[in-house]
């Protein structure tokens, strides 16, 4: 019987030696919007496998803004989500959510589009006018209310309107159903090049200190599976080192993503690549920034404290 126990225990060893790795992690990841070049990287982190090289088997679940995104957090219905700054607007209000990581700063890829034969060619002649953005209370809505408050007019000056997807917003600015829009800054490359629109100007001076995007977790996922996303922000900051030191790859892998031509996409890759955040942390001065928008734009009656609405314990350790 010694004997026996002897051979199961060391037949035991073996096979724990031999066993296969544990399963990968299934992960619902949803982007706001699912084209533009600020939202490849996680695409690319498929493509790639380094979210599976950390154990994370990552699904992806598109979005037409930030709203439908933070619905879809609230309801569950994903784990992370891949969105903007200025939601941090939602948890500040209930949403059961929190962001885990900047991975963009200044808004470089947003520009505003207006028709090319248009009367529309400085900032003056917007106030107003109606520009077209993707949701209520979204990044592209954020921006218009900030330039109408620069330029003196309060947040109201100039008209946000809600029309989902970039592909609605296009086909607003071709029919005149709006006098702009905000939009990529690929999508708006494209427009010049085919000559159905005019790039009036880049929201990157509008907002220079500032989180244009954020990845954020439902406090469920932040409570029960903070390894799982340790992992998986371990393999987004791979991914963005990767890219860095890969363009013409990367290119080649994300034009279909987006919809454009690979030169588009290059464009796109210089114009955007440099607003990505290394390291996840958040600024606090950026924070700030959007602490004093969500009164200015009457989204909150006073400024949160901004430290309850994101966590930097999930990050990937400093170098």
């Amino acid at each position: 019987m010694r004997k026996t126990a002897m051979l199961l225990l060391a037949f035991g060893m073996a096979g724990g030696l031999s066993a296969p790795a544990s399963a990968e992690e299934a992960l619902r990841v949803g982007k706001a919007v699912a084209g533009p070049f600020d939202f490849v990287p996680f695409d690319v982190g498929l493509a790639k496998g380094f979210f599976k090289a950390h154990g994370v088997d990552a699904t992806e679940i598109d979005f037409d803004g930030s709203a439908k995104l933070q619905q879809g957090l609230g309801a569950g219905a994903i784990d992370v989500g891949l969105g903007s700054g200025p939601e941090l607007a939602f948890p500040a209000k209930g949403n059961p959510d929190r962001a885990i990581a900047v991975f963009a700063g200044p808004p470089d890829s947003q520009v505003l589009v207006v028709a090319a034969g248009g009367p529309i060619h400085t900032s003056a002649d917007l106030k107003g006018k109606r520009v077209g953005v993707s949701t209520v209370g979204s990044l592209t809505e954020w921006l218009v209310r900030q330039l109408s408050q620069q330029q003196g007019w309060g947040p109201d000056g100039i008209v946000p309107v809600s029309l989902g997807s970039e592909s609605a917003r296009v086909a607003a600015i071709k029919t005149a159903a709006v006098d702009g829009m905000v939009i990529d800054f690929g999508t708006g490359a494209r427009m010049e090049l085919d000559g159905s629109g005019r790039k009036l100007l880049g929201f990157g001076k509008v907002a220079p200190d500032f989180i244009i995007h954020a990845i954020f977790a439902t406090d469920k996922a932040i409570a029960e599976r903070p390894d799982t996303l340790r992992r998986f922000l371990a393999g987004w900051f791979e991914t963005i080192a990767w890219m860095r030191k890969n363009k013409d790859e990367t290119v080649k892998i994300v034009a279909p993503v987006m919809n454009q031509t690979p030169a588009i996409a290059a464009l796109a890759y210089d114009q955007v690549m440099p607003t990505f955040s290394d390291t996840g942390r958040f600024d606090k001065k950026a924070l700030d920034v959007l602490a004093k928008s969500f009164v200015d734009m009457n989204l909150l009656p006073q400024a949160p404290d901004m430290s309850t609405l994101y966590t930097e314990a999930l990050l990937p350790p400093a170098k």
